[in-house]
């Protein structure tokens, strides 16, 4: 599908504010449900833009954006997507079935009642999926994706897990005992959009609001890691629930620090994806006996033997504000360079979403692991490693040798993207020149 979709103005900004009515998103089938994500990504970008701007003329956008960390946000976004689309619908369909043969009771689809039971609902377990997503080692190993980020500004909100959306329907599955998968699969979706806007630095409180509602400045203080940041404000929508379980923290005086407690210091989705399962897994065969192996997979990522089940929080770093971020040194052609690159790469990525339905197997998985390998080059650039300009020499020959094969291969596909193919061979025959002699000069001084 593609990402450009027509959606009205005012339609596109109030979706992401959960500003909906019942009657207009309740839907009989799963298969009507929109797909209000992929619908809401030109209004993310146009947010990102606005907040941009709003941080130049307040003279603070070094200190809330990163060109290599908002790439590296967006670019694992993108990922999710990417690697979601071989398996999409997977937990749609495990919700249906539970709900077809094992639900209690049916409520109606149509009714307002089951969509504000849908709401309520979700947001409850969505709840305890994020609570446990912080407290249950493994679960952490996907979650922690979403706060590796040092930033924090909306294109942080887009730095998702390729695997956490296959643990999160668990807690949700609950619901399909009363609940159709049409609606919840609506609110999963609102939910979702609903927390963008709140991942900003510019709001500073929203009055009254905030003793309901989840707030920007409330999801400041989950995504920080001063000590009295740790483990607090999992709400989705409804801050209500932190409130009631004694997991709530207000914003305080002391500027809050963001990204995780160690931070990870790269912008490789890859990495950036994998970094914490790595690390569990040298923990796991580290451990002496079974049980204190399960316990590195199911207690506190903070656990050790002869701790508490969440560890200890004087074991967190007593940290202050301001504290080092991770920034590269990117010369200035490169982050251009870069800029360019990674929006090719979101042209691409929707071309190719647009026709997905029109690939085989096979030809989807190629597509997809392209993509992923394009992000990759990326991350390798702004992370300014020394083999990025033979991965991006290899990309770009690659891409010059597919539109050879569309152009001869698929002449009726080409004839669609006439001009968007045009665009790539031109900027990536100029890419190529631009790597060859950068991959022999570095050549060059390794043989010396």
């Amino acid at each position: 599908m593609s990402m450009l979709q027509n959606t009205d103005p005012l339609t596109g900004t109030r979706r992401l504010f959960y500003a909906v009515t019942p009657n207009e998103t309740s839907f009989a089938t799963v298969d009507e449900v929109p797909d209000y994500i992929i619908e809401a990504f030109p209004y993310f970008m146009g947010a990102m833009l606005l907040e941009l701007i709003v941080s130049v003329i307040e003279g603070k956008q070094e200190e809330r954006y990163s060109l290599a960390d908002t790439i590296g946000s967006i670019s694992a976004g993108a990922f999710m997507i990417a690697v979601s689309a071989m398996v999409r619908g997977f937990e749609v369909v495990a919700y249906a079935a539970i709900n077809k043969h094992y639900s209690f009771v049916t409520l109606p689809w149509d009714s307002p009642w089951t969509w504000i039971l849908a709401f309520l609902g979700l947001d409850f377990m969505y709840y305890w999926f994020h609570r446990l997503a912080h407290e249950v080692n493994m679960l952490w190993a996907f979650h922690q994706v979403h706060h590796s980020s040092e930033e924090y500004n909306l294109s942080t909100a887009l730095r998702q897990s390729v695997f956490q959306r296959y643990t999160s329907w668990v807690f949700y599955t609950v619901l399909a005992l009363a609940l159709p998968a049409s609606a919840i699969y609506v609110h999963v979706q609102f939910n979702t959009l609903y927390q963008f806007w709140i991942h900003t630095r510019i709001i500073k409180s929203l009055g009254p609001l905030e003793y309901i509602m989840n707030t920007p400045s409330h999801h400041r203080v989950h995504h920080g890691r001063n000590r009295y940041c740790i483990d607090k404000n999992y709400a989705g929508t409804l801050i209500i629930w932190d409130r009631l379980f004694g997991t709530f923290e207000a914003e305080q005086e002391e500027e809050v620090v963001y990204g995780l407690v160690h931070p990870i210091q790269t912008f490789d989705p890859i990495q950036t994806q994998l970094c914490h399962m790595q690390w569990m897994w040298q923990q796991f065969w580290l451990q002496q006996g079974i049980f204190n192996k399960l316990c590195v997979i199911f207690k506190g990522p903070g656990w050790e033997p002869g701790k508490p089940r969440l560890g200890n929080i004087e074991d967190i770093p007593d940290i202050k504000y301001p504290m080092p971020k991770y920034r590269t040194q990117i010369a200035g052609w490169c982050q251009v360079y870069v800029t360019i690159h990674f929006a090719l790469n979101i042209m691409v990525m929707d071309m190719y979403g647009s026709k997905y339905d029109m690939h085989t197997a096979l030809g989807a998985m190629i597509g997809i692991s392209f993509l992923i390998y394009s992000f990759t080059c990326v991350g390798a650039l702004c992370d300014v490693k020394s083999y990025a300009p033979v991965l991006e020499l290899i990309r770009c020959v690659m891409v010059l040798s597919m539109d050879a094969y569309i152009t001869r291969s698929m002449p009726d596909y080409a004839a669609v993207y006439y001009y968007h193919l045009i665009l790539l061979r031109a900027a990536f025959g100029l890419s190529t020149l631009i790597w060859i002699p950068q991959v022999l000069i570095n050549g060059k001084k390794k043989v010396e």
